[in-house]
């Protein structure tokens, strides 16, 4: 009965490995296709010196690129021609000007294959029709991102190129688009789509260094005319060679937490700090069972002692002094110029590495990921979020080579919400509300304009 039992198991795994196998085999023979072509079908007009241009779903493997499944016909006559594949991208450039007036024959054939050896399913074939003269228009670029001897350019830039007509994608490439720092090239990711060329560094630019860009003649259009010059030109990146002095935060620095309206937690947390609420009153504080005292009052979940702007004084003074430094501080970071990385992740910064320097975002950032915040003990970072500050559940903040707490600041236009048990680190600015949920925790200080709302949070003042 244990045999019939194991063999029965044995053969249910089989099938559902082999089913499994099945499943991979359809997914490897799923067909590439053509998604575009230049010219497209039936075009007329068409220039005389055109080079071919078709793009595929998918990378293709080269070899299957070729004069044999990517042919131009006149009737049943072949054109002699070149053809050139990168990047699922192939291009035809016949070796002679084509017949004006003339239909002519494209054929990207099932011999094309993918790198897993699924060829196209059926023959892609189109048509389109010649004018009368060729283009003898030579390109032009007409403009450059950044420009050139632009200085403070921030640290992650890209490298942008518009030129005046639609160039050969298979000539732009990083042979004719390079950039140099000195003698040193950049490694990046070219990319170029429409009149658009763009090169992403694999890595952040160096600070107060001079780059330089250069697109060669090697860059050509359509009909193979090529640029009459090389085009080079330069940009400086801000300089943050000696650093980025702090936020200075002056009273609101005595407090772990700080706000305006109020201060509503649902127990238990665990704060370690003072904590401060002006001009609201004291009953603007919640879920701390507070105690009374002479000018301030205690909880069994905060280390540390709790002022509200009705207390006595010198309570309420302290509390108004506290209450303009951290909007001092705020507009202080708010108003820092000339920052090192802009837009960073378009937003979406988790699972990044961030070095010292200043940030800017002009929309909500997000941490869907940890994020590493990495320096020596005495760099500075500051993040200027012109919208809301969302940290997904789980996530972690995690500081490296000496960074504290104490030298990293949040400047939050909108609202900063921290998922359930994430964990946060540095200084938060915020405009409006600040909110930890369930068992978040948080090294640093929370100065709100509005309310800081806790829910079993680990809070401790750095």
């Amino acid at each position: 009965m244990k045999i019939k039992n194991l063999l029965s198991i044995f053969a249910i795994a089989m099938v559902v490995l082999f089913i499994g196998c099945s499943k991979d085999d359809d997914a490897d023979k799923i067909a590439p296709t053509v998604i575009s072509s230049d010219p497209a079908n039936n075009a007329i007009d068409v220039v005389l010196n055109k080079t071919i241009i078709v793009k595929f779903s998918e990378a293709m493997k080269a070899s299957t690129i070729n004069n044999t499944s990517f042919t131009l016909k006149n009737g049943q006559t072949a054109v002699a021609g070149v053809v050139t594949y990168s990047e699922e991208t192939a291009s035809f450039a016949p070796s002679s000007v084509l017949t004006a007036s003339t239909v002519y024959t494209v054929t990207v054939s099932t011999q094309a294959e993918n790198l897993k050896g699924t060829g196209l399913e059926e023959n892609k074939v189109w048509s389109f029709t010649t004018g009368v003269a060729a283009d003898a228009v030579l390109p032009t670029i007409i403009s450059t991102s950044p420009i050139n001897n632009k200085t403070d350019v921030v640290r992650n830039t890209k490298v942008e190129v518009t030129f005046s007509e639609k160039m050969d994608p298979l000539t732009i490439n990083e042979n004719t688009f390079t950039l140099k720092q000195g003698e040193n090239l950049v490694a990046g990711n070219l990319e170029y789509n429409g009149t658009l060329a763009t090169f992403t560094p694999t890595n952040t630019l160096l600070a107060n260094k001079k780059y330089t860009a250069t697109i060669t003649t090697g860059a050509k259009d359509l009909a193979g005319n090529a640029l009459t010059e090389n085009k080079v030109w330069g940009f400086t990146t801000v300089d943050n060679s000696a650093g980025i002095a702090g936020v200075k935060l002056g009273s609101a620095g005595n407090y772990v937490i700080l706000a305006k309206t109020a201060i509503n937690n649902s127990p238990t947390s665990n704060i370690t700090g003072d904590l401060g609420l002006s001009p609201a009153a004291t009953s603007y504080i919640t879920g701390l069972s507070l105690t009374d005292f002479t000018g301030y009052a205690t909880s069994t979940q905060v280390s540390g002692q709790i002022f509200a702007a009705d207390m006595a004084a010198p309570t309420p003074i302290n509390l108004t002094t506290a209450v303009e430094n951290m909007i001092t501080a705020y507009n202080d970071a708010a108003g820092r110029p000339t920052p090192d990385f802009l837009e960073l992740g378009t937003g979406n910064i988790g699972g990044k590495t961030l070095s010292p320097g200043l940030y800017k975002w002009t929309s909500t950032v997000t941490l869907p990921a940890d994020v590493t915040i990495s320096g020596g003990a005495g760099d500075v970072w500051i993040f200027q979020i012109s919208g809301d500050l969302n940290m997904s559940a789980a996530v972690k903040v995690i500081l490296k080579e000496g960074a504290q707490a104490k030298n990293i600041f949040w400047q939050i236009a909108g609202e900063a919400t921290f998922g359930a048990t994430s964990h946060f680190e540095g200084t938060i600015l915020s405009m409006t509300g600040i909110t930890f949920q369930t068992g978040a925790s948080f090294n640093g200080r929370a100065l709100a304009q509005t309310a800081v709302t806790l829910d079993s949070n680990t809070i401790v003042g750095k």
